[in-house]
């Protein structure tokens, strides 16, 4: 009926998706009273969309950017919907370091496992120490459709995922339906409840305790009454094991006062009274269970869902829980403070059109190029052509979207604004000529520094893809990497204050580190300590300085910490970067350990203080 009355398949797209978000958020938070009450009630949801339409599904960009945002939340539980099938069971650089960037921060992951109907995977679920989650009937039997093996024998549990009921947008009707990811928030639910009983015993939150609670009171599957036993992965969740091996207590249970199953464990049946959909695999919907726990939940509790496709309004949410408060128990925690959304980013310059017709506008206003007497029409695809075009009509730079690409993938739009603008697009225009010279030449521009605002404004590029724009109001900030130079330059520095027994070896090294930041860690630049780590990069010239001693023995860099500094100035954020370097020829000889203090509460970084330097073994 839906489709015939809105036959745009986009409108249709979008409506999917929203029903989509308001199942996932009922079962998490929904209200007491309500037609569906959730796991989590007192819980406050942030949205994070990541997807507008299923052709942007679990874009990596996307879906990275939104556990970023999380982490810089405070969360301690990030649910992330999303399930993008595998066959490797590798995910995409840029989603593989979101996942492992959250777990060192002490935040559980929780995915669906997958419907693919077999032994397949799902990314994020198949990623190390994300707790995969998979569907079984009322019955307590696994769907055949719910995905197994793999890491998921390891690391996944098996939750009720039938017959859920949740809520639709724009009426009081619920609607069950099935699939794992109807199962997977009931263990994120409880995950968070878990975490409020850490909190009354006077406990920070420990993910991974939580996570060793649930799969390891997981109850394994009878061979005898299930035909494939390897389906259940680690076993049912059982939340008074899960209970009693986080609090060493035996947990009372308590009737749910909705009409729901009100025993997870046994896995009541529920009567099926309203059609029961199964959610494919590249889209979820999660699932509601009552779920009482006798002590009073206290405190403070984040919870992060970072969704799919799944909503253009849900895709990494925030849950607080926030029940009755122990005023004698102090928590040893901190307040995350607000989102500054400032941005800085490394990366190269490129530039794209949008339309056809501003292509072929380009096209007809570029002149001719003649080579070996032969003359060629313009094409604005050529940067070489482009930088002259825009030397001479500089106020056409307006007319083009300027990107910050990573690895040839662009993951921000530039967009200049205020009074300095036309000296930003002429900054803009002189990097981009430094990019195409050649790599020999002395201003030569290998790679760009970016410092801008994030805005909640997207643009489509010509290929579809759609991107964030960053707001950039002054070229305070914009460097272009002159590596050739920069090298010199160091080395100069390094000469006046040491002697250098091996010019070759101190390139190298500062090569070296030039290109492990950018490289190893590359990243989007938007939490704190990313924006640490290509400061860093930035900021190498001034800080060879201070660790010249180290690069004139030919040191190389060993590997980069950042970590929130315990001083700062009031109303400052800033962080501590440790650049740790070691002899690659000498493995005995001391590591030597630089740090400096960086304050970031301005859109361009700035460094406090001196440089602090030591010897380490290890």
């Amino acid at each position: 009926m839906l489709k015939e009355a809105i036959p745009d398949e986009n409108i249709l797209q979008s409506l999917h998706l929203r029903f989509h978000a308001n199942h996932i958020i009922s079962t998490i938070c929904g209200q007491p009273d309500s037609p569906v009450e959730g796991i989590a009630p007192n819980a406050t949801v942030i949205n994070i969309p990541i997807a507008y339409s299923n052709e942007d599904f679990i874009n990596p960009l996307n879906l990275s950017r939104a556990i970023s945002t999380a982490i810089e939340q405070g969360v301690n539980i990030i649910h992330c919907a999303a399930c993008h099938p595998t066959q490797s069971g590798l995910a995409h650089e840029f989603i593989d370091k979101a996942i492992r960037q959250a777990q060192a921060n002490n935040i559980l992951v929780i995915a669906p496992g997958g419907n693919d109907k077999g032994e397949c995977w799902c990314v994020p679920a198949v990623l190390e120490n994300v707790l995969a989650v998979g569907a079984m009937k009322d019955t307590g039997e696994p769907f055949k459709f719910s995905n197994f093996g793999g890491k998921y024998a390891t690391q996944g549990i098996l939750a009720p995922g039938e017959n859920i009921l949740g809520a639709q947008p724009a009426t009081d009707d619920p609607i069950r339906k099935k699939g794992t990811s109807c199962a997977a928030p009931i263990v994120t639910g409880t995950a968070a409840l878990l975490m409020s009983l850490q909190l009354e015993q006077g406990l920070s939150p420990d993910a991974e305790a939580v996570r060793a609670a649930l799969i390891n009171s997981a109850i394994p599957c009878d061979p005898n009454e299930v035909e494939e036993p390897e389906r259940c992965l680690l076993g049912k969740i059982n939340i008074a094991g899960a209970y009693e091996l986080l609090t060493g207590e035996k947990l009372q249970t308590v009737e749910a006062d909705n009409n729901l199953s009100n025993n997870i464990i046994e896995s009541a049946v529920i009567p099926m009274t309203v059609t029961t959909s199964v959610i494919p695999s590249n889209t979820t919907e999660m699932a509601t269970q009552g779920i009482t726990i006798t002590p009073p939940t206290a405190a403070t509790i984040e919870l992060a869902i970072a969704p799919s496709n799944a909503s253009e309004n849900v895709s990494s949410t925030g849950l607080i829980q926030n029940n009755q408060t122990n005023k004698n128990i102090v928590f040893n925690s901190v307040v995350p403070s607000q989102r500054s959304n400032l941005v800085y980013v490394l990366g190269t310059l490129g530039y794209d059109f949008g339309t056809e017709a501003r292509r072929d506008t380009f096209k007809q206003l570029m002149p001719s190029i003649t080579i070996d007497n032969l003359e060629l029409p313009s094409n604005p695809y050529d940067a070489r052509q482009m930088v002259d075009y825009l030397e001479s009509n500089l106020s056409e730079t307006k007319s083009l979207i300027w990107t910050v690409n990573l690895e040839l993938t662009p993951i921000y739009a530039i967009k200049p604004v205020g009074a300095f603008a036309a000296d930003i697009y002429q900054v803009i225009q002189y990097m981009l000529a430094g990019q195409i010279l050649p790599e020999s030449d002395e201003d030569y521009v290998e790679r760009v520094s970016i410092p801008g605002i994030l805005t909640e404004e997207t643009v489509r590029l010509f290929s579809g893809q759609i991107v964030p724009v960053i707001k950039v109001n002054s070229p305070r900030g914009m460097y272009g990497w002159k590596v050739n130079t920069l090298i010199e330059s160091a080395i100069e520095t390094v000469r006046t204050e040491h002697e250098i027994a091996d010019e070759a070896r101190m390139r190298r090294s500062l090569t070296s580190f030039l290109n492990r930041i950018y490289y190893d860690l590359r990243n989007v630049g938007q939490i704190a300590r990313d924006r640490a780590l290509n400061f860093a990069a930035t900021n190498a010239f001034p800080a060879v300085q201070t660790f010249s001693q180290a690069v004139a023995m030919g040191m190389e860099l060993h590997s980069i910490e950042v970590e929130k500094s315990p001083f700062c100035r009031y109303g400052s954020e800033c962080w501590d970067v440790k650049l740790k370097f070691f002899d690659p020829e000498n493995g005995l000889r001391a590591k030597r350990v630089f740090r400096f203090t960086i304050d970031f509460s301005d859109r361009t970084p700035v460094t406090l203080g001196e440089v602090r330097s030591w010897a380490v073994s290890k």
